[in-house]
């Protein structure tokens, strides 16, 4: 029960911050795949490395002692949580009560249509990856594979959640051609799961599907924020990995039936079905959002620095960048400027950039007043 209420808490939050603090910072949702790429190769390779570590240490010590150890590993996260700036894009609708705000994040998830196809795709990315990773080595069991090896592919399997991470951002999944290599590889990699009894071949199979749905996984996460504000965010987001639980509940029922009648490797034609209906999903929903600005990019980036800046009683320098024109046209209301200057007098780089955005502003003008004391007839020659 624990561990479910953890899941339902965190589910979507992570993405949601990052989403929320790119496009706070930048003013564009352009580089969110990149940095939530690094944060999953980050999570990856912390814990490739704590299963290798707890391991060795259960095995020399105890453990018990191995989970105390985790202990001051807590205590840094929360230091790390309480010193952590959390982007405000999230507060730009107050008022709700907790029973309406959860009542608008599941009408906008049922009702929006295309709120709705991103969640299946989503959900159906999930869904697979899930079954990759809970139904995967029983592959390796129907193949009488010897216990050395199960280190060595579990750990390939989970570093297929960080490389994922790294490449999403390189890669350009708003073009059909990339989009139709990454379906071809992955209905490949499923029927491979189905007609092959070779180990090898197996094992390079899951990698290479778990590696694909790493990589879409993300970039469902970024349609998925693009569709809906920030004040509902991580709610939907959240819906979202609770319904690629409630799909893979009766999946893995099923599945679980036809591998105990007729092999694991008639089962892995479930994941070609599943594989199937991802491609499909991906190809409607990438169409329908091809052309559709962002909920929060919709917004010119001055109205949203003073937008925020109004209700954070705060600027940062996101917000100052936007606002250094107005400020020097003297154009600010009196409350804006207040907290500009506060902005100011602590930030160097900002007092830095003012002073060199003064300075071009003033040369732009000289440059423009000796242009007009040109005589016309010289222009012309």
């Amino acid at each position: 029960m624990v561990l479910g209420a953890y899941f339902a808490f965190s589910s979507g939050t992570v993405d949601s911050i990052v989403y929320d603090a790119v496009v706070e910072e930048t003013g564009s949702n352009e580089l969110y795949e990149k940095w939530i790429g690094r944060i999953r190769a980050i999570e990856s390779a912390a814990f490739v490395i704590s299963a290798l570590a707890g391991g060795v240490l259960a095995q020399d010590t105890s453990t018990r002692l191995t989970y105390l150890v985790t202990v001051p590993l807590v205590g840094l996260a929360i230091i790390g949580f309480l010193r952590f700036d959390e982007p405000r894009l999230n507060q730009a609708e107050q008022g709700l009560t907790l029973r309406g705000h959860i009542a608008l994040t599941f009408r906008t998830m049922i009702t929006q249509r295309a709120v709705l196809r991103v969640l299946l795709l989503t959900g159906s990315v999930g869904l697979l990856s899930s079954a990759i990773f809970e139904f995967g080595p029983l592959w390796l069991v129907a193949l009488a594979a010897p216990a050395v090896l199960y280190g060595p592919y579990w750990a390939a399997l989970t570093s297929t959640l960080g490389i994922g991470g790294l490449l999403v951002a390189k890669l350009r999944l708003d073009r059909w051609p990339m989009l139709t290599v990454l379906i071809i590889f992955s209905l490949a990699a499923a029927l491979l799961l189905s007609w092959t009894h070779s180990l090898a071949v197996v094992v390079t199979a899951q990698v290479v599907l778990g590696l694909i749905l790493a990589v879409l996984g993300i970039h469902a996460g970024r349609l998925l924020h693009d569709a809906v504000p920030s004040s509902i965010r991580a709610g939907v987001s959240s819906g979202a990995g609770t319904l690629t639980w409630v799909l893979f509940l009766p999946f893995s029922l099923v599945f679980g039936w036809v591998a105990r009648e007729n092999g694991v490797d008639r089962s892995g034609f479930m994941l070609t079905g599943a594989v199937v209906t991802v491609a499909v999903l991906l190809i409607l929903t990438v169409r329908a959002s091809r052309g559709v600005a962002p909920v929060e990019v919709v917004v010119t980036a001055k109205e949203a620095a003073v937008e925020v800046t109004e209700q954070t009683g705060e600027i940062a320098c996101k917000q100052l960048v936007e606002l250094a024109a107005d400020y020097l046209d003297d154009a600010l209301s009196p409350q804006l400027k207040s907290r500009f200057e506060a902005h100011l007098a602590g930030c160097d780089g900002c007092t830095t950039y003012l002073s060199q955005t003064q300075q071009v502003i003033t040369e732009l003008r000289g440059l423009s007043a000796a242009t007009e004391n040109v005589p016309r007839q010289g222009l012309i020659d």
